[in-house]
């Protein structure tokens, strides 16, 4: 666990009791926001100052919403694979929880289903003006799901979007799937530093759809290639930094996965 703290972790000063509200392993500063708080920007405002473990929590039941800020050792171009860790960490937390007849897929790059449901997806965010060879300060890996559907809007007539609580899910606590992705994360980094990105890459791709006699790779900068066939080229090559500039599985008007 030690390489994983040398490469993505500085070691922060653990919360104190009052302000920890979940169990997080020790390399994390736990920040809990409010109900209306904002994850993702908040961490990248504090990023440059607070450093890699911040992990900004935001208190709501219907949401498990969070953010972590990394600091990496590669490149931009390399440390954008960073998304695909965490995507296996979120997933992984909810696996522990999941009804086993209920698969958790990814739409790439960001969105996460249920059994074909969106309940929600991830973000990444670096500083402006980094150049995809230069080393950024720092990264922030966000998530949010939704774990509790308040609209008054039946399932049926939203049958692709959805809550845990919708795909058969026990009521399951934000703060229980944010504690269990700050492990899994720490599990995917230590995973890169011992074995290479590849493992983290398969473990990814198993969970995405494809179409019958399609190949995917990840590419060494994270950019998704499909392959038909047997052909050895890719017949389609999707660039990730243009993809994670819009998440596609989140409503901007709401600020929360599209319901």
């Amino acid at each position: 666990m030690a390489a994983v703290i040398n490469i993505w972790f500085e070691m922060p000063l653990r919360p104190s009791v009052t302000d920890r509200a979940i169990d997080l392993p020790p390399p994390y500063n736990l920040v809990p926001l409010r109900e209306a708080g904002d994850a993702f920007a908040y961490a990248c405002a504090i990023a440059g100052n607070q450093g890699a473990g911040t992990l900004v929590w935001v208190r709501r039941y219907d949401l498990a919403e969070f953010a972590v800020v990394l600091e990496p050792e590669e490149p931009l171009a390399e440390a954008r694979r960073a998304l695909y860790i965490g995507a296996n960490a979120l997933a992984d937390a909810l696996a522990v929880h999941a009804p086993p007849e209920k698969p958790i897929t990814f739409d790439w790059p960001d969105t996460i289903r249920i059994d074909g449901v969106l309940v929600g997806g991830c973000r990444l965010g670096w500083p402006e003006g980094v150049r995809e060879n230069e080393v950024p300060p720092w990264l922030v890996f966000s998530g949010m799901i939704r774990t509790v559907a308040l609209r008054a809007v039946e399932p049926g007539a939203r049958p692709h979007n959805g809550a845990l609580e919708e795909v058969g899910f026990e009521m399951l606590d934000a703060g229980e799937i944010v504690a269990s992705f700050a492990r899994h994360l720490m599990h995917g980094f230590h995973e890169w530093s011992e074995a290479g990105f590849a493992p983290v890459a398969k473990g990814w791709l198993d969970r995405l759809p494809r179409k019958e006699n399609q190949r995917v790779r990840l590419a060494g900068n994270g950019d998704l290639l499909l392959f038909r066939a047997a052909e050895l080229q890719p017949a389609k090559r999707r660039n990730l930094r243009t993809a994670l500039a819009t998440p596609s599985w989140l409503d901007p008007a709401m600020g929360a996965p599209w319901l």
